[in-house]
């Protein structure tokens, strides 16, 4: 959707069929992962007016052969990465190609904000370019299943959160493939979390402060475990990281 200030937006809805939730989700997954420093789209609150809905028959959700037209009010806007006038966006990149973005390293950051935030689907990523330009960077979307979408809860798993595949890793050699994001993470002040919530519309969330609350104060818990999820990842069966190289004292 083209916003009031000009810029292309990823819209979800109130009544989108995964939960309510996501939009906090992602509007809180997003700017975690702006504030430790990993490029991931603007994140915005879109106010879609009922006249708009009502006068554009796509935009309506399709259920069990029903069609019902999206809530208007207050959704979580996504800013495309790039204008589609000005750049190319693509959702995959063949294994062929992956050598031309130029920030895979970030895959590393983000990995680590997944395990943060138990993110329960594969990691996704926006591979986008301008005009004439011939290397993509990528920037990380939907962070609706983090806190796995709507339970607010975190059944971690090793494979959970993690990108489909192992090239995005190559450049993973130590723990110091994972600096600065981890450090961020692992430090991350309480006083510049709560604000965040203080941003989100509280019919994202039913009004109930209190589950929102329980769920900032164990993101809180988490920052001391984020090394020991990426460590059970390391050792599973994947092997993601192949280059990884243990210092020997």
């Amino acid at each position: 959707m083209r916003c009031a200030d000009g810029f292309y937006y990823v819209v979800k809805f109130q009544n989108n069929p995964q939960h309510t939730r996501v939009l906090v989700n992602d509007w809180l997954g997003t700017r975690l992962a702006e504030m430790v420093g990993l490029p991931v789209p603007v994140a915005a609150v879109v106010n879609v007016q009922p006249w708009l809905l009502e006068h554009t028959p796509d935009l309506r959700i399709e259920l069990c052969g029903h069609r019902t037209m999206f809530t208007p009010g207050l959704s979580f806007g996504s800013r495309y990465v790039v204008s589609p006038l000005e750049g190319q966006v693509y959702d995959y990149l063949p294994e062929s190609m992956i050598a031309r973005v130029r920030n895979l390293r970030d895959f590393a950051g983000i990995l680590a904000l997944d395990k943060w935030t138990c993110n329960a689907n594969g990691r996704q990523a926006a591979f986008w370019k301008r005009v004439r330009e011939r290397k993509f960077t990528a920037s990380f979307i939907d962070q609706g299943y983090c806190f796995n979408a709507g339970e607010w809860n975190f059944p971690d798993a090793p494979l959970r959160g993690v990108f489909g595949r192992n090239d995005v890793y190559a450049c993973v050699t130590s723990w110091n493939s994972f600096e600065p994001w981890l450090g961020r993470i692992e430090t991350f002040p309480e006083s510049s979390l709560w604000p965040l919530a203080d941003e989100i519309p509280p019919e994202w969330y039913n009004s109930e402060g209190d589950e929102l609350e329980r769920l900032l104060q164990r993101l809180l818990e988490r920052r001391s475990r984020v090394r020991q999820l990426i460590q059970d990842f390391k050792n599973s069966s994947r092997n993601p990281f192949p280059n990884w190289r243990e210092v020997v004292n």
